[in-house]
């Protein structure tokens, strides 16, 4: 082969190269585009279920997680009084 016909080819597969990674650029962005819409809606959604939803639950959530604390403070209590009452037992 001559060395012509050779650089004809090597350009010819850089451009056909350059060709074919141009399309698959061109469908990523159309698939990211249709993800980026479906991620719009899934967002507009979830807004609907929080103001809908999980708004009217957060005083009840908060007097639970309030219950929880007092709970919790009294353990180290507790723990203290059954060890006492576990030395005092005979074996």
């Amino acid at each position: 082969m001559s060395t012509n016909l050779l650089i004809v080819l090597s350009v010819l597969l850089a451009v056909v190269v350059v060709a074919v990674l141009a399309l698959a650029l061109i469908e990523v962005r159309r698939g990211l585009g249709r993800i980026s819409d479906g991620l719009g809606a899934l967002a507009g959604a979830l807004e609907g279920v929080e103001a809908e939803h999980l708004h009217p639950l957060e005083p009840a959530v908060k007097a639970i997680n309030a219950q929880f604390d007092v709970i919790l403070g009294a353990l180290p209590g507790i723990a203290r009084k059954a060890a006492l009452v576990a030395e005092k037992r005979p074996r």
